[in-house]
């Protein structure tokens, strides 16, 4: 069996650009998944093919999930990756999304199989969205960096340029075949309060899908990722005010952004790992996870 499963060949799709995600390792706050699923429910794509998920997951790390349908009938639901075409009549090119999760095996064969759809399709262009944790105060503008395979991509991010070295994860791999084969790319990475790392952050993922808008040519209401946005502050707020510790770590945080300094030293602060459980106590108590 091929990996790619297509279900049906997309025709007639103009200039597209294929706009990725992977939860995980990727997808800090959730916030690189959440904005391409958002902008694909937006602009209502449908799905034309999947990649088989037998070759490239570790089924104990990312475990199927078994379901009851209607009839009684237990289904299992296998962790694919999918992939949905989205027609854009009144912008200058089309989209093509992916979304999944990270897989565990075989990177180099997964994105050869990106390179390969990408080819396919003639897609001009590739972008990948991730979200990282980062010392950064949920109260200020979401930070977006990003990396691109030429100048005048570059130039168009409108963005400050990434400088990372470390580890990476299935976004950078594919950011780094796309570039031996030739084929434009960007990576666009949103920066999420290490703080609250475990709740759903929409904030960041506004953010991604602005930057996105200005890089492809296309644009989605986004009025209700921006309520959901609001929503998210509000909770987040309620909880940093709860308690006067967190309180102070913000607020450092906070001037840290303000007078541009380099990362402070938090030894007379709570650890992230405290406030991120004070947080996630709080959310409990509110009935909100």
């Amino acid at each position: 069996m091929q990996p790619l499963q297509w279900e049906r060949r997309p025709d007639g799709l103009r200039a597209p650009a294929i706009v990725c995600a992977f939860k995980g390792w990727n997808d800090a706050g959730d916030a690189a998944s959440t904005a391409v699923q958002f902008v694909g429910t937006s602009l209502g794509a449908t799905r034309f093919a999947s990649i088989d998920p037998e070759e490239f997951y570790d089924f104990q790390s990312t475990r199927p999930q078994v379901r009851v349908d209607a009839q009684g009938v237990r289904e299992i639901t296998w962790p694919v990756v999918e992939v949905y075409e989205a027609r854009v009549p009144r912008a200058p090119r089309d989209l093509v999304l992916i979304v999944g999760h990270e897989p565990s095996y075989r990177w180099r064969t997964f994105c050869q199989l990106v390179v390969d759809l990408a080819e396919a399709l003639g897609a001009q262009l590739v972008v990948s969205l991730g979200s990282l944790l980062a010392d950064v105060a949920h109260t200020r503008p979401i930070a977006v960096t990003g990396i691109a395979s030429d100048r005048s991509l570059v130039e168009r991010l409108d963005v400050m340029s990434s400088s990372y070295e470390g580890p990476t994860g299935i976004v950078g791999a594919l950011q780094a075949a796309c570039t031996r084969a030739d084929l434009p790319a960007a990576s666009l990475w949103a920066a999420v309060p290490h703080y609250i790392a475990s709740a759903p952050n929409p904030k960041a993922a506004l953010a991604l899908v602005r930057k996105l808008e200005g890089l492809v040519g296309v644009t989605v209401d986004a009025s209700e990722l921006e309520q959901a946005t609001l929503d998210y502050e509000r909770q987040v707020n309620l909880a940093v005010q709860s308690d006067p510790d967190v309180q102070a770590f913000v607020e450092r945080l906070e001037r840290a952004a303000d007078e541009e300094e380099q990362p402070f030293d938090p030894t007379d602060l709570p650890s992230g790992d405290r406030i991120a459980s004070e947080f996630q106590r709080f959310l409990r108590q509110r009935g909100d996870v």
